[in-house]
């Protein structure tokens, strides 16, 4: 690390200074200011440097770092600040050679301990600033999760949360001020939680069990879990259509003609590194667009409503686009004009006219064409015979 440093983040544990190494000591020391919540300012001693009180929200307090920028600066911490701490948005925000960061023991290392889990084999999730929607990908019978929160009120919104969509048998360990001396953990299910006085910092356990619905970790989630109007890709052709656009860590989707939301969020539940813009027209779709991602646990989709390609200017650009809606030849030929090389298309039709435009499309610009035939078993009379989907034309391509 560069000695020309003017900036140290240091992860303090319930312990104060006891725990801290020697170097974060030894910062503390040399600090002209501390800044920090007051929950973790009156963890350590006063030393004679400046104290500043980080505000709510956290980002108000960032222009008061920047004004401190060339003074010997600590900022103090929960635990392991590259662990959902503040540790990367100060990273990302200064220069490699501004900051240096001791980290302490994050709270999920702490909890593991108390409970004997596996740390491997647990899911770690921050919700102290995210909805309690995140964890529906994890809300598997029989696997546990360690989850932090933003108070010790949101323990009781938590346990509400999973008994409300059957997950009410679920163990709720409730881990606060861990490694500290008013440490306490205590437990109750879901369903009858009735823990009184938690206190902050707290993070729980959660053993999952109940008989909610379990997304599937492959593509293709069940129709029932998206709220539709009857615009939606159905299950089938939307396992083959996000295998096709095949989603990369990191990777950033259009949704264009979005309808219910379902090829965005199932692009998303692909890795949590992920983004998708949904382009649609409606208003009402829109809406019901973001309530299916805030339901199903994928609250950083961007929605746009309005026409593409009106609304495509200024957007993210993508890895990967797919068309599913307002389909028009002058689309994709602005695609085919404005995406950069190497971005993934894919298009899928149902009527002829639409279909007539994809087979265009792979005749100027290459690609695959295929064509999807489903059929379903159906009564017929005192038989069953194989009742007939809408075939679906799609047409993929790599710019």
């Amino acid at each position: 690390m560069a000695e020309a440093h003017w900036l140290t983040i240091i992860g303090l544990g319930e312990d104060g200074p006891e725990g801290l190494s020697a170097a974060s000591q030894k910062a503390l020391g040399e600090a002209e200011v501390v800044m920090g919540s007051k929950r973790h300012l009156a963890l350590v001693p006063d030393s004679g440097a400046e104290r500043v009180v980080w505000p709510v929200p956290f980002a108000d307090g960032l222009p008061l770092l920047d004004g401190l920028r060339g003074r010997q600066t600590v900022v103090l911490a929960s635990g392991d600040p590259f662990w959902f701490g503040a540790g990367s948005i100060l990273a990302n925000r200064y220069e490699q050679g501004e900051w240096r960061s001791c980290p302490g023991v994050s709270v999920f290392s702490l909890a593991a301990s108390r409970l004997g889990w596996a740390l491997e084999k647990t899911s770690c999730l921050g919700c102290h600033a995210a909805p309690f929607s995140r964890l529906r990908p994890s809300l598997v019978p029989g696997q546990r999760a360690l989850v932090t929160l933003r108070d010790g009120a949101a323990v009781a919104d938590l346990a509400a949360y999973l008994a409300g969509i059957g997950f009410g048998g679920t163990r709720v360990v409730v881990l606060e001020g861990l490694g500290g001396p008013h440490e306490r953990v205590s437990e109750a299910s879901a369903a009858s939680y009735d823990i009184e006085g938690v206190r902050h910092p707290v993070c729980v356990g959660l053993e999952i069990a109940g008989d909610g619905s379990v997304l599937t970790s492959a593509t293709g989630q069940s129709d029932e879990v998206f709220d539709t109007d009857g615009q939606i890709t159905k299950r089938v052709i939307r396992a083959v259509t996000v295998s096709t656009l095949a989603p990369r860590r990191g990777e950033h989707l259009w949704d264009i003609g979005s309808g219910s939301g379902s090829i965005a969020i199932e692009w998303l539940m692909s890795h949590p590194s992920t983004t998708a813009s949904a382009i649609e027209a409606r208003s009402d779709r829109a809406a019901r667009i973001k309530k299916n991602a805030q339901t199903l646990g994928q609250d950083r989709l961007f929605i746009i409503e309005g026409f593409a390609p009106v609304m495509l200017d200024g957007l993210p650009s993508p890895q990967a686009v797919f068309v599913g809606g307002g389909l028009t030849s002058d689309l994709l030929d602005w695609l085919w004009t404005h995406l950069e090389t190497g971005t993934r298309i894919v298009a899928n039709a149902v009527t002829l006219e639409t279909s007539a435009l994809l087979s265009e499309a792979q005749g100027r610009f290459g690609g695959s064409l295929i064509k999807i035939d489903l059929s379903e078993a159906a009564p017929l009379g005192k038989f069953r015979g194989w009742k007939a989907a809408y075939p679906v034309v799609q047409w993929s391509v790599t710019r």
